[in-house]
């Protein structure tokens, strides 16, 4: 499950819950893609519970999507993700450290208090 709310103009939050197939995978981008028309300076809460890989359709999509999803990266500047996986925690840093201006931070699934701390300064 893939689900993107906007609690405020100009952030977003994700959450991924589980394998992904192509329909949910496809839902989810546009709903990011819709959600995120007229942010800047944007803010993102990324929440991983449970990762599980996604179908290699729902890869197919994501792949096919890839040219619009790389138009977000001037709309945000900072993104939280929170998990308990330690190897996403890593990855998420290390494709921050990649991203020319998103700052990316990790944080423990129990973080929140932290990551929305982090986010609002």
């Amino acid at each position: 499950m893939l689900t993107i709310t906007k609690p405020s103009d100009n952030r977003v939050d994700i959450e991924l819950r589980g394998s992904l197939d192509a329909d949910m995978m496809r839902k989810g981008l546009e709903d990011l893609l819709s959600l995120s028309e007229g942010v800047t300076n944007g803010t993102m809460l990324y929440t991983i519970p449970e990762f599980a890989l996604p179908t290699l359709e729902a890869l197919g999509v994501e792949l096919t999507m890839l040219p619009k999803m790389f138009g977000l990266l001037g709309k945000y500047d900072k993104c939280a993700v929170l998990t308990d996986a330690g190897w996403i925690r890593t990855a998420a840093e290390v494709e921050g450290a990649l991203m020319p201006g998103l700052t990316i931070k990790a944080f423990p699934l129990d973080g929140t208090a932290a990551a929305e701390a982090w986010l609002a300064a």
